[in-house]
């Protein structure tokens, strides 16, 4: 068999494998307040989530075609094999790390960071298409400002419209609004998430000549990713629904309808002008907005920290991470 069609399954496997991390990752995305809430029970919560996240998955490629060609031109990239399979296994690693101490960083920084990295190291900083590349970093940037900004005021108008209502009658209708609330967040995650795998597979069949002449991505690529991401989810991330969901503020049906609401917005928002953004940071951000409208001291500031921390570093570290795997399996390549 052709060295480039066995470096073209192993990043098809390796891509279908981050979808799939992704999924459990970033199941506490979505469901993280419904759950802490107890609105929804765990289990059927995850799988709500599942078979919505298939669902987005499966009906947007805009942001696909972003990732496929705004931050390298894959009908130009020297190595690209290596440079794509190195990205993955770089974006892969960073998300089991995080995943098993319970960080909520984010998957779209480790993966535009890793591809960044192993292209720059394959044929320099001039590799990178710096237009595309720096509005994806911007919308990186300022989409969780925005859900801040969204989740402080969607709070405040809601706590406002109901300050003279029961409090208990109150929060039993918010935990009816929530579940639909929760839904279409999980269907906004699947719409933006299990895009960016879509565009790595696109950018490995570019790359070995199986696809010429557009940036779409075929049809057996998006049933894949879709079907990754949500078995991913059906799989959950228990350690960071508990760190998005109870560990930034005592989240309550409406701080919860308020927090999706935001976030969901913000996803729909920029899968709408095809921006890859971070699900994590969204609805973590949503949250802290929330609960500094509710009560200020309420929100458990140094889980925030260690998050933005995280946040901060993903991007150069998983850069770094990519450029050292690519170095080593290029060496290995011309070795076998």
């Amino acid at each position: 068999m052709e060295p480039i069609i066995i470096f073209t399954f192993a990043i098809v496997f390796f891509a279908l494998a981050f979808d799939f991390i992704n999924g459990f990752h970033d199941t506490a995305n979505a469901i993280a307040t419904a759950v802490s809430t107890k609105v929804l029970k765990p289990r059927h919560a995850i799988l709500m989530a599942a078979v919505l996240n298939f669902v987005g998955a499966i009906l947007f490629h805009g942001v696909a075609k972003t990732v496929t060609k705004d931050i390298v031109d894959p009908f130009t990239l020297q190595n690209g094999q290596v440079v794509i399979l190195a990205a993955l296994i770089s974006a892969i690693t960073w998300n089991l790390l995080t995943w098993y101490y319970g960080i909520p960083s984010s998957s779209s920084h480790t993966l535009i960071g890793s591809i960044a990295g192993a292209a720059v190291a394959s044929g320099g900083f001039g590799i990178l298409e710096y237009a595309g590349f720096t509005k994806i970093v911007v919308g990186l940037i300022i989409s969780p400002l925005l859900a801040f900004i969204v989740g402080y005021i969607m709070y405040t108008i809601i706590k406002t419209v109901f300050k003279n209502a029961n409090l208990s009658k109150t929060n039993r209708s918010f935990r009816v609004v929530q579940i639909f609330t929760a839904a279409a967040q999980a269907f906004a995650h699947g719409s933006n998430d299990a895009q960016k795998a879509m565009g790595i597979i696109t950018m490995a069949l570019i790359s070995a000549g199986m696809q010429t002449g557009s940036t779409e991505p075929q049809w057996w690529v998006q049933l894949s990713c879709a079907a990754a991401m949500g078995l991913g989810t059906a799989v959950g991330g228990w350690k960071i629904i508990k760190t998005v969901g109870g560990n930034i503020m005592k989240i309550r049906p409406a701080n919860g309808v308020a927090a999706d609401l935001s976030s969901a917005l913000i996803i729909f928002g920029a899968t709408h002008i095809h921006l890859p953004v971070s699900t994590t940071h969204v609805v973590s951000s949503s949250i802290l907005g929330v609960g500094s409208s509710h009560r200020i001291k309420g929100v458990k500031w140094t889980t925030a920290q260690r998050m933005i921390i995280t946040w901060v570093i993903t991007m150069p570290i998983s850069a770094l991470l990519a450029a050292i795997v690519f170095f080593v399996v290029n060496f290995l390549t011309h070795i076998f």
